[in-house]
């Protein structure tokens, strides 16, 4: 099961860039500390995404750490692009697919 996750971050990181979503800068370390969900008061959901969601995966399955028991990313994802003229079909698919996968891992 964990390699399947390991494939969907991959996916993610691949959707990210295929939109344009992909930053080579990452946001200031303040934006990055953020207590809020998603980090919705200092970051966007694309850099979330990239600077948060998928470095913390990576790290718990690297050191074959415990994942979080649910996962419920892609709702938000919906929100965050209904208004967006970007084709984020892809990407909300293996959003969802991911939310499955990691909130089945025992």
């Amino acid at each position: 099961m964990r390699s399947k996750i390991a494939e969907s971050l991959i996916d993610v990181e691949a959707q990210l860039r295929q939109l344009g979503l992909w930053q080579m800068k990452p946001p200031p370390s303040e934006a990055l500390a953020s207590t809020e969900p998603f980090c919705v008061d200092t970051l966007s959901l694309p850099q979330w995404l990239q600077f948060v969601f998928l470095p913390t995966l990576y790290q718990l399955l690297e050191q074959q750490l415990p994942l979080p028991e649910r996962c419920a990313v892609t709702p938000m994802a919906e929100e965050y692009f209904r208004a967006s003229h970007l084709a984020t079909e892809e990407l909300l698919m293996v959003l969802a697919k991911l939310d499955v996968l990691i909130s089945e891992t025992p």
